[in-house]
């Protein structure tokens, strides 16, 4: 068994930091992947992919066409994922491997916290869905973790010396809608007010095309995300869930109607809570190279469908 008596390096800080963001990059991507695969695919086991989606100039795109194209460019990936996801489900139980929901609530905490606000790889996501990649990513950790002693004095040490990681801003789940001037803006909360949608409005009148794809949606923001307008952030506090703010104006000269979705209450961690989280970190960084739940596959007679391919 390997130990470490040794302080945190500057290396393992910035893994420490990172980590939850590279997490999420793959989650959030293979998630909205996830669920369009299961959209395409009929409840109904008889019925008719022949059916017409599309048609150009006459010519009929059929259902089972689309189907084959959507399986072709994203099923091995979900595949992989489905797979790898089952393999540590049974990993966990060979080797008596328990994941809570407060271990899943502390790694989700991160997430929001290290999220910069103009990364689009947080929007429009599905929570279920980074949960269960969380345990699952968890559960691998554990599994390699689990014969490698670090010294309570490293992670320790590591706490005392990062403790504003470990105290979370709350966070608000935002909507925005970007407006040239203030007119468009004020039609834009009269329209809010007499019942149209949020996220139709943000499609439809948004000058932001990234978040207006997404019905508004920029991810996570606290009132310290810098790259989000000042004018923004401060106004979130005062908003409820599903309310919407005045006509507020941006720096850069813009207009911006403001929508909270989801309010994420901050939290301040103590060692108690994030001890075993930073002896497995450390532990995983004593590990010569990274291991993914493929290497588990063998061990788990695990097979699948492009073995042959």
């Amino acid at each position: 068994m390997k130990s470490t008596r040794d302080n945190v390096s500057d290396q393992q800080k910035r893994r420490l930091k990172t980590k939850p963001v590279l997490l999420m990059l793959g989650v959030l991507l293979l998630g909205n992947v996830l669920w369009l695969i299961a959209w395409l695919i009929p409840n109904d086991q008889t019925a008719n992919t022949t059916e017409e989606v599309a048609s150009v100039d006459g010519e009929a795109i059929l259902k089972e066409q689309w189907m084959a194209q959507m399986e072709s460019m994203y099923g091995k990936e979900v595949l992989l994922e489905m797979v790898n996801a089952q393999v540590m489900e049974v990993a966990a139980k060979k080797y008596d491997i328990k994941v809570s929901d407060q271990e899943i609530d502390l790694e989700l905490a991160l997430v929001r916290s290290t999220q910069d606000g103009s990364d689009t790889s947080f929007q429009s996501s599905d929570e279920e869905v980074i949960r269960q990649k969380i345990r699952s990513r968890l559960i691998l950790e554990k599994v390699l973790a689990k014969d490698i002693v670090i010294e309570e004095d490293a992670t320790k040490s590591y706490y005392d010396n990062n403790k504003n990681l470990y105290n979370i801003p709350t966070s608000y789940r935002t909507n925005v809608i970007y407006l040239k001037n203030a007119g468009e803006a004020k039609e834009v909360v009269n329209e809010l007010n007499n019942g149209s949608s949020f996220e139709g409005l943000a499609r439809e009148r948004s000058v932001d095309a990234s978040s207006a794809s997404l019905g508004g949606d920029i991810g996570y923001v606290s009132e310290g995300t810098d790259s989000v307008d000042p004018a923004i952030t401060s106004a979130l506090p005062s908003l409820k869930p599903g309310k919407w703010s005045d006509v507020l104006t941006l720096k850069d000269g813009r207009f911006a109607v403001v929508q909270v979705d989801t309010v994420f209450k901050g939290q301040s961690f103590s060692y108690s809570d994030v001890e075993d989280h930073i002896h497995r970190e450390l532990a995983l960084d004593q590990l010569p190279q990274s291991v993914t739940q493929e290497a588990f596959w063998d061990e788990f007679d695990a097979e699948w469908f492009y073995s042959e391919k």
